[in-house]
């Protein structure tokens, strides 16, 4: 009932391009009627319309993720929990070091504590407060570039200012323009993001995890600090043996082999215990004598350059204070578009979800967690890929599929509440066919999540504990080679099950061995190419830029993937149909409904 009345009152808010239009008069009062009466008239309407739905969108999340706060909490006595805190905190914590390695090396202005704080900030305000738990945010590969590039552009000036307190301004910049976005409703434009969009940021963001990997391994390489060359290679070997095991855990539980327990305790430990086992291989033998790199720490709880926390960003120069301005749009765009797909990711149509989302309130939050940054000089948190959507895999609970009976609804309500899936339909009938009995017997499919706050909430909690002096210790035993395999298996698994990467494995597949009811078959294999060729151009100009000394705009890059297709992609040669099949929407209309619904 509660989920019911949730979805009755969650619709989506009158954003600008909602406004109810002004009245129309009959023909006869057009042309008896003075121009400026008519004006007099009816724009206060459509203004007063405009001023009463500011702020509604946030209103309405509240009102609508209000209700599950509670369950929020009593829901997370669940096993699932357990795992998904393991597996998303060494996902999140260790790529957030790595990442940030070059503004801790380079710039001096940050350091290891700066990135476990931001990450906890940004678990802390989601997991409470927060109308998206299951989204997960940290220090992100976009955000460093971002500041190293900042960095850069300041240090090539004779009057450069104070970097912090620069930073401070351009992060309260762009957390002004993110809480004016979620009280206009700007959120509403979400309904134009579609697969086409989320596949073509989330093939950036994988191959920007590769080239980490191998940054990580050719730094050390080239250092001169001193020169370490068998240290080098052993990272080398490290990094592959992490990845070779982390797929080799990930292959074992997806196979009929042991029983079904263990093979879902592969999938949701196989990550950490590679990264365990490949860390202590590091100890074991001449690999200890070569001495391969390690993480840097610094003092526990203690900010880089012995700084003081507090940032007094307000003492900058006046003219630096405008200048900021065009880095703080900057920053908005990017966060616009990486948090809020990470949203969707995270809540995305493959998900059996039961409660409401909320993009506007979490928008301001993401607002409130970016200005906290700036005024402790911390790396800025968003939404994290492939992280958000890793969370919520791991929190499925699956179940066996069953077959529908004539006297059956399309769908059951459990004693929980919670939705069944919907059997097979007579369009599965080859597929079901072409399985045995023991595979319809035994196939397992998602039956529901386990929606909670406390195993993002735990997983910051973990952040915290690390900043501490013997976590930090540990934490330094941990292998640059070893992260750069973690980079490596992420950003390789995040490609393989990317949209884009699937229709190019379609060419390349063999057609016998193709379902007769795969979608693709009816596109035509031009159109494929073309619409593949379209994203791969959005790629490529978004990682180019991110190459060169224009690194700065790549957010803009990113952003015009939603007018590219909205409005060029439907003027190429693709039929409705084509198109439908090509791209949809990223997540379920129940969660799209808080936008104004799909494209």
């Amino acid at each position: 009932m509660a989920s019911s009345i949730s979805q009755l009152s969650h619709r989506a808010p009158p954003g600008p391009q909602d406004v109810l239009p002004h009245e129309k008069s009959s023909p006869d009062q057009d042309r008896t009627s003075p121009a400026p009466h008519s004006s007099s008239t009816h724009h206060p309407r459509g203004f007063i319309a405009w001023f009463k739905s500011l702020g509604s969108g946030i209103v309405l999340d509240i009102h609508a993720r209000a209700p599950w706060y509670l369950s929020d909490w009593t829901d997370a006595w669940n096993y699932r929990v357990v795992p998904a805190t393991a597996l998303i905190f060494f996902a999140n914590v260790l790529p957030g070091v790595a990442f940030s390695l070059d503004l801790i090396e380079t710039t001096g202005k940050y350091g290891v504590a700066e990135v476990l704080l931001s990450s906890f900030m940004a678990a802390f305000t989601f997991s409470v407060f927060g109308a998206q738990p299951l989204t997960i945010a940290g220090v992100t590969g976009p955000i460093t570039v971002f500041n190293k590039t900042i960095f850069d552009i300041l240090e090539g000036r004779n009057d450069s200012p104070n970097f912090l307190h620069f930073i401070g301004w351009v992060y309260l910049w762009a957390a002004i323009i993110h809480w004016i976005t979620a009280i206009l409703n700007w959120c509403n434009f979400l309904k134009y993001v579609t697969l086409f969009s989320c596949d073509t940021f989330g093939f950036y963001v994988s191959w920007v995890y590769l080239q980490y990997g191998i940054q990580v391994t050719t730094r050390q390489l080239q250092s001169n600090n001193p020169p370490n060359t068998p240290g080098a290679l052993v990272s080398i070997i490290l990094a592959l043996l992490m990845l070779v095991t982390s797929f080799l855990f990930q292959s074992m539980s997806q196979k009929t082999f042991f029983h079904r327990h263990v093979r879902r305790f592969l999938a949701d430990y196989g990550m950490p215990m590679s990264l365990i086992a490949s860390s202590a291989m590091a100890y074991w033998g001449r690999f200890n004598i070569a001495n391969p790199s390690t993480l840097p720490i610094g003092p526990a709880f203690q900010p880089a350059g012995g700084r003081e926390w507090l940032v007094r960003f307000w003492q900058l120069e006046a003219k630096w204070v405008g200048i900021a301005l065009p880095f703080g749009i900057v920053l908005w765009i990017l966060f616009f578009f990486d948090h809020n797909v990470s949203s969707l990711m995270a809540q995305s149509s493959d998900f059996p979800l039961r409660k409401p989302p909320g993009f506007h309130w979490d928008f301001f939050l993401l607002g409130v967690t970016t200005f906290i940054a700036g005024l402790l000089g911390l790396p800025a948190p968003n939404g994290l890929i492939p992280q958000a959507p890793i969370h919520t895999t791991s929190l499925l609970v699956m179940g066996h599929s069953r077959e529908k009976r004539d006297d059956e609804e399309d769908a059951t309500i459990n004693e929980s509440g919670i939705q069944t899936p919907l059997p097979l339909t007579d369009t599965d009938a080859d597929a079901k066919a072409a399985q045995s009995p023991l595979d319809k017997m035994f196939l397992e499919v998602p039956i529901s999540v386990v929606e909670q706050r406390v195993s993002n909430l735990a997983q910051g909690s973990l952040c915290l504990v690390l900043l501490t002096g013997p976590f930090l210790h540990v934490l330094n035993l941990i292998p640059r080679g070893v992260l750069a395999g973690l980079f490596w298996f992420m950003g390789a698994d995040a490609l393989r099950g990317n949209g884009i990467t699937q229709k190019i494995f379609y060419f390349f597949r063999d057609k016998k061995l193709t379902p007769e009811d795969e979608p693709l078959r009816k596109v035509r294999k031009s159109r494929i190419l073309m619409f593949i060729a379209v994203q791969l151009v959005g790629f490529g100009a978004t990682f180019a830029i991110t190459q060169t000394v224009a690194a700065i705009g790549f957010p803009v890059i990113i952003m015009l993937l939603i007018p590219l297709r909205v409005l060029v992609i439907p003027r190429l040669p693709f039929t409705p149909e084509e198109l439908a099949i090509l791209d949809q929407p990223t997540a379920s209309p129940f969660t799209m409904e808080s936008v104004g619904g799909s494209l």
